[in-house]
């Protein structure tokens, strides 16, 4: 990890101006970037698997019972902290279960 100072250094020979222009001109030529796969948990298996309700379970992770039914449904994806959150529950329903008592 670099430290404050060295990003500093890097940061001062950098011509963002271009940089912008080339990512400009890579995407018209169809060029794509880095592409993240993030796979998203089975979200109403993890659900049952703790043992709430979707009222109960989107309670716990903060989210509308309507947000979890929608994820629940593939028609909204988890932002990456909920994501998190779903890995711990299925990893620790647990965990969770207390949290509901």
């Amino acid at each position: 990890m670099k430290t404050d100072q060295e990003l500093r250094e890097r940061d001062a020979h950098r011509d963002i101006g271009r940089e912008l222009l080339e990512s400009v001109q890579q995407m018209k030529a169809g060029q794509s970037g880095r592409v993240w796969i993030v796979d998203a948990p089975d979200i109403a298996r993890i659900r049952m698997k703790v043992g709430l309700t979707q009222t109960c379970f989107a309670q716990l992770l903060g989210v509308s019972p309507r947000t979890l039914q929608d994820w629940e449904q593939g028609r909204r994806t988890p932002s990456g902290s909920a994501q998190t959150l779903l890995k711990i529950a299925d990893r620790h329903p647990d965990v969770l279960r207390e949290l509901a008592a």
